[in-house]
C-alpha cells in the first residue's frame, strides 16, 4: 500500500521507462530502514544515495560502473559495501562510470575509462570505487556530474575540475584530444553549477552567467554564430537576460533555469525543448512559457526529453515518450512537445528526479513524500548532483 509506507516518511523511489529493475513496468521500491536522498542515472545503470549515507547501485555493469568488485548485473538496488566506513554524499552516474564524493571530501570512481574519464590518470576500466587522490587537497567538493565519458567536479571555493573526452571541446581544455587527470576549467570568476551532456557541457557562474562549450551543432550551445569557433573553451551565452541558476545537458539540448522561469534551446525534434510542435530546433535560448517566476526548483533531462520539478513538488516532463519514460502512464508512449504534468504524483511532493540520458534505456527514476510532509523545494547547488543526467 503506497500510503502506509509514505506516512512512515519512507521515501518511495518510482521507476518507469525502460528498465531492468522491473522488466520495463513502472514500479516502485523502498530501502529496508533507510530512506533515499539522491538519485542518479546513467546509460543502464542508477545510483542512490540514503538518509544514513549509504549508496545503493543497480543495473547494468558490462564495465563496472555499479563498483560491486565485478560485472554481473544487478537488477535489484544493492548497497556498495566497500564503501561502508564512508558516508556518501554526492553522486553522477555517464554513460558508463559513476563518481561518488564522500562526507571526508573524498572523491572516488568506479566503471568505464576509455578516455580517461575515472580521473586516475590512465585508461584503464575499474569494477570497484577508486580514489581520486587529486581531490584530497583541491576539496572539499560541493557538485559532481558525469557525461558520456567525461567528468567534472565544483568545489566549495567555486573552481571546477574537469577530466575525459575533449574530442569535442567538451571539457573546455581547447585542443587536447582527453584529460586522464582532474584539470582546472577558469571562466575568471567563481562557478556554481556544472553538467556534462553527450557531446557538450555547460558551466553557471556565481553571479548567473552561462557559458556553454563542446559539440556545436543544433544550437545546443546557444551561441552566436561568430562565437562557434572558440566552442572547444567556454563560452558566455549572452542572450538570456536574467541570472541563471541551474543547467542541464542532454543529448542535443540544453534546459536552463533563471529566477523567472526555464529556457531551452538547441534540437526538439521529440518536444524536448518545450516549446510546442512547430520547433524543431532553437539555437537561441527561448523562454518556455508554461513555467512562470518562481514555480521551478529543478530541471534535468536525458539525450531527447526533458523533467521540471517544481517548488511545489509537480512533476513535468516533455520529449521523447517511448517505453513510457515521460512516466505519464502505462498507455502512453507518444512524444509530448509541451511540458505535461504527471497526473500519477500529484499526491505526492517529488523531491529528487533522475532522467537517464541514452536513448538505448530511457527512464526517468523519481522519489518523494506525501505533501502534509514535505513544505519546501530541497534543492540547492551544493545539496545535490546532478545526474540526471545524465546522462
Amino acid at each position: 500500500d503506497v500510503h502506509s509506507h509514505l506516512e512512515d516518511k519512507s521515501g518511495a523511489v518510482f521507476t518507469f521507462g525502460k528498465s531492468k529493475f522491473a522488466e520495463n513496468i513502472p514500479s516502485k521500491f523502498w530501502l529496508k530502514n533507510d530512506v533515499p536522498l539522491k538519485i542518479a542515472c546513467g546509460d543502464e545503470h542508477t545510483a542512490l544515495i540514503t538518509e544514513n549515507g549509504k549508496l545503493f547501485m543497480f543495473g547494468s555493469n558490462n564495465w563496472g560502473q555499479l563498483g560491486l568488485g565485478s560485472k554481473v548485473t544487478v537488477n535489484k538496488p544493492t548497497c556498495v559495501k566497500a564503501l561502508k566506513s564512508q558516508k556518501v554524499t554526492l553522486v553522477s552516474c555517464g554513460r558508463n562510470h559513476t563518481l561518488i564524493c564522500t562526507a571526508q571530501g573524498n572523491v572516488f570512481a568506479a566503471g568505464g575509462n576509455s578516455e580517461g574519464q575515472l580521473g586516475l590518470g590512465d585508461c584503464e576500466e575499474r569494477t570497484s570505487f577508486h580514489r581520486i587522490r587529486f581531490f584530497d587537497s583541491h576539496g572539499p567538493i560541493r557538485m559532481l556530474s558525469a557525461g558520456s565519458n567525461t567528468s567534472a567536479a565544483l568545489t566549495d571555493s567555486g573552481k571546477l575540475f574537469m577530466w575525459g573526452d575533449n574530442g569535442e571541446g567538451q571539457i573546455g581544455l581547447g585542443k587536447e584530444s582527453h584529460a586522464s587527470s582532474p584539470q582546472e576549467v577558469g571562466v575568471g570568476r567563481p562557478i556554481s553549477w556544472v553538467s556534462c551532456g553527450y557531446y557538450h557541457s555547460a558551466l553557471v557562474t556565481v553571479d548567473g552567467a552561462l557559458y556553454t562549450f563542446g559539440e556545436r551543432d543544433s544550437g545546443k550551445l546557444g551561441l552566436s554564430t561568430d562565437q562557434l569557433t572558440g566552442h572547444r573553451v567556454p563560452q558566455k551565452v549572452k542572450t538570456i537576460g536574467r541570472p541563471v541558476s541551474q543547467v542541464a545537458c542532454g543529448g542535443g539540448h540544453t534546459v536552463v533555469l533563471t529566477d523567472d522561469g526555464v529556457y531551452t534551446f538547441g534540437l526538439g525534434q521529440y518536444g524536448q525543448l518545450g516549446h510546442g510542435t512547430f520547433i524543431f530546433e532553437s539555437r537561441i535560448p527561448r523562454q518556455v512559457e508554461h513555467f512562470q517566476k518562481g514555480r521551478v526548483c529543478r530541471v534535468d533531462c536525458g539525450e531527447n526529453h526533458t523533467a521540471v520539478v517544481t517548488d511545489s513538488g509537480l512533476l513535468y516532463t516533455f520529449g521523447d515518450g517511448r517505453h513510457g519514460k515521460l512516466g505519464l502512464g502505462e498507455e502512453n508512449f507518444t512524444n509530448q512537445f509541451k511540458p505535461t504534468l504527471c497526473p500519477r504524483f500529484l499526491q505526492y511532493h517529488v523531491q529528487a528526479v533522475g532522467v537517464r540520458i541514452h536513448i538505448q534505456t530511457p527512464s526517468l527514476f523519481c522519489f518523494s513524500q506525501k505533501k502534509s510532509q514535505q513544505s519546501k523545494c530541497p534543492w540547492t547547488p551544493a545539496a545535490c548532483s546532478v545526474g540526471i543526467r545524465t546522462s
